[in-house]
């Protein structure tokens, strides 16, 4: 993949919004994973002394390939045995019916967590294998205009499909699983080069 930054100033509405672009194919340079593993472990150090838990919640249902993102990286993350507290898998996704609940049990188990949150997205046709990683929560199910509440500190986006005039839903049956698989592996690849302090790790 090659990293590069979509914009590392800040925002003129936001101080505080950073966001990153990352293009994804089986070509992933290390440098280039360390380079963006580094941006986010910087992140997380400047974050709130406050912060003692460090959680990906992965949102996605398998039921469709377009929205696989977020359960294939939590099972890939999970295999792995990253240092962090992971949400939603293959086999306990975290999709829009239990969405709140699992929010709620994640404010309850941890007093000051860093929530990053994980989900696939459509956007242009240029975007597509792109992914996104930026400050701020995001709304899962607005593709589909489902009201849903926003989630985590910062997340990351991967852009499965483009908009067309098709109806949005079908988007979901015409991805490409090769698509989704290069986005989860390399969202996989920068969180296990993640290293932060022991009292920030789980």
């Amino acid at each position: 993949m090659v990293v590069c930054p979509f914009y590392y100033e800040k925002e003129k509405k936001n101080e505080e919004a950073i966001s990153y672009y990352v293009k994804s194919n089986e070509k992933t340079e290390e440098k280039d994973s360390e380079l963006l593993a580094f941006n986010i472990r910087e992140i997380i150090h400047q974050s709130s002394p406050e912060v003692q838990d460090i959680v990906f919640l992965c949102i996605g249902s398998d039921r469709y390939v377009g929205d696989s993102l977020g359960p294939l990286v939590g099972t890939m993350l999970k295999e792995r045995q990253v240092p962090f507290r992971v949400y939603g898998t293959l086999e306990e996704p975290v999709h829009a019916f239990n969405l709140k609940g699992i929010l709620k049990e994640i404010n309850k188990q941890f007093k000051k967590p860093l929530v990053i949150s994980i989900d696939a997205s459509i956007g242009t046709k240029e975007q597509v294998g792109h992914v996104m990683f930026k400050e701020g929560p995001l709304t899962p199910g607005k593709a589909l205009e489902k009201m849903l509440p926003e989630v985590g500190d910062y997340h990351f986006v991967g852009f499965v499909n483009y908009i067309d005039p098709l109806p949005t839903s079908q988007f979901l049956n015409d991805t490409r699983l090769y698509t989704v698989m290069n986005l989860a592996k390399t969202i996989v690849k920068v969180i296990t080069k993640i290293r932060v302090n022991d009292d920030k790790e789980r």
